[in-house]
C-alpha cells in the first residue's frame, strides 16, 4: 500500500469542550467497559512480557518460565474471571487471539458458551509490525473467531496496541467496525480509511494490569486505587456529558491469588454509583451509530 495516511489524515482535531454531549439511554451517566485479554504465547517466539530479569541482562529462548507464568493464566487464573464476571452478571469484550480456539477450546468455548464478545487480537501475541503478511494475518484471525462462536467479531484490538499506518484500512477491509487501539479521546470518534469509517473506542493504556503491574511493578492493590480515582473523576464529569471508563485484564496478571480480591473490589465500588453500563465493545458501537449514522 503506498502512502498510507498517517493519523492526522484520518481524524481531525476535535475539542472535547466543542462537541454538543451525547446521551446515553435512560439516566444512565458512564459506561464501564471490561476488556479481557486472552493470548496465546508461542514457546518458539520471545515472550510478550518478562516477569524476572534475564540472566546475565541476555534474553535466553526458549523462554520457559515466562510461557508457564502465561500458562497459568489460561489454566488458573482466567476461570476466576469467568467466576466473578457470571457472579456480576457481567458479559466482557474478550480481546482474543485467534489461536485461542484452537490451543485452549476449553477456554474459548466457555467465554463463548457465557456469551462474552470476542474482539480480534491477531492471531498470536506479537507485534504487528513483525507480521510479513498483516492483512492475511488479520482475515485469518477473524476467520477462525467467526467459525468457532458462529459470528464475525466486529471489533479489533492490536497485540501491544501495535499497528501501523496501514491497519484501519486493512481491518476495514476484513469487516472490522470499531478499534481500540486510538487512546487519544475520552469518547467515541469516527476515523477513516481507504474502506469507509472506523469508529475509535476509548480504551486505555493506564488502567491496563500490564504496565502497572509487570512495567512499574507497584503493590497489588494499585490498580484498584488508580480505577477508583479514575472512576471518581469520570463519573463527576459524567453530570455533564457521558463518560467511558475502560479496564483492561489479563488472567496471569489479575488472575492470581493476590491480585484477585482487588479486582472484585474494583466492581464493588463501580457499582455502588447510579447510572453505570457495564456495555460491552459492540453495544458501544451500536449506541455510538445509532446517534451517528455516518459512521
Amino acid at each position: 500500500m503506498s502512502n498510507p495516511m498517517i493519523p492526522k489524515d484520518r481524524a481531525d482535531y476535535s475539542a472535547i469542550v466543542d462537541r454538543p454531549p451525547m446521551k446515553l439511554p435512560g439516566d444512565a451517566r458512564i459506561v464501564f467497559w471490561t476488556i479481557v485479554n486472552y493470548e496465546v504465547w508461542d514457546i518458539h517466539k520471545p515472550m510478550a512480557r518478562q516477569l524476572l530479569p534475564a540472566p546475565t541482562g541476555a534474553a535466553l529462548m526458549p523462554d520457559v518460565v515466562h510461557w508457564g507464568f502465561h500458562e497459568y493464566g489460561m489454566r488458573v487464573g482466567c476461570w476466576r474471571f469467568f467466576d466473578l464476571f457470571k457472579k456480576l452478571g457481567i458479559r466482557p469484550t474478550l480481546s482474543a487471539n485467534a489461536r485461542i480456539c484452537e490451543d485452549y477450546p476449553r477456554v474459548a468455548a466457555q467465554a463463548r458458551d457465557d456469551g462474552w464478545e470476542f474482539m480480534g487480537h491477531a492471531y498470536e501475541q506479537g507485534p504487528i509490525h513483525k507480521e510479513p503478511d498483516q492483512a492475511a494475518m488479520i482475515n485469518r484471525s477473524m476467520d477462525i473467531m467467526e467459525k468457532f462462536t458462529g459470528k464475525r467479531p466486529v471489533g479489533w484490538l492490536g497485540p501491544g496496541l501495535t499497528q501501523t499506518l496501514e491497519t484501519p484500512d486493512l481491518l476495514t477491509a476484513a469487516g472490522v467496525k470499531y478499534i481500540g487501539d486510538w487512546v487519544y479521546d475520552d469518547e467515541p470518534t469516527t476515523i477513516r480509511t481507504t474502506n469507509g469509517p472506523l469508529v475509535t473506542l476509548p480504551y486505555t493504556i493506564e488502567l491496563n494490569d500490564i504496565p502497572v503491574m509487570l512495567v512499574q511493578h507497584h503493590n497489588s492493590d494499585y490498580l484498584l486505587n488508580l480505577v477508583k480515582d479514575q472512576f471518581d473523576r469520570l463519573y463527576q464529569e459524567s453530570a455533564t456529558r457521558p463518560k467511558f471508563c475502560a479496564l483492561a485484564i489479563h488472567p496471569y496478571i489479575s488472575g492470581q491469588p493476590h491480585r484477585i480480591k482487588y479486582l472484585e473490589q474494583i466492581y464493588d465500588y463501580v457499582n455502588r454509583h447510579d447510572g453505570v453500563l457495564h456495555w460491552n465493545g459492540e453495544q458501544m458501537l451500536e449506541w455510538y451509530q445509532g446517534l451517528n449514522p455516518s459512521s
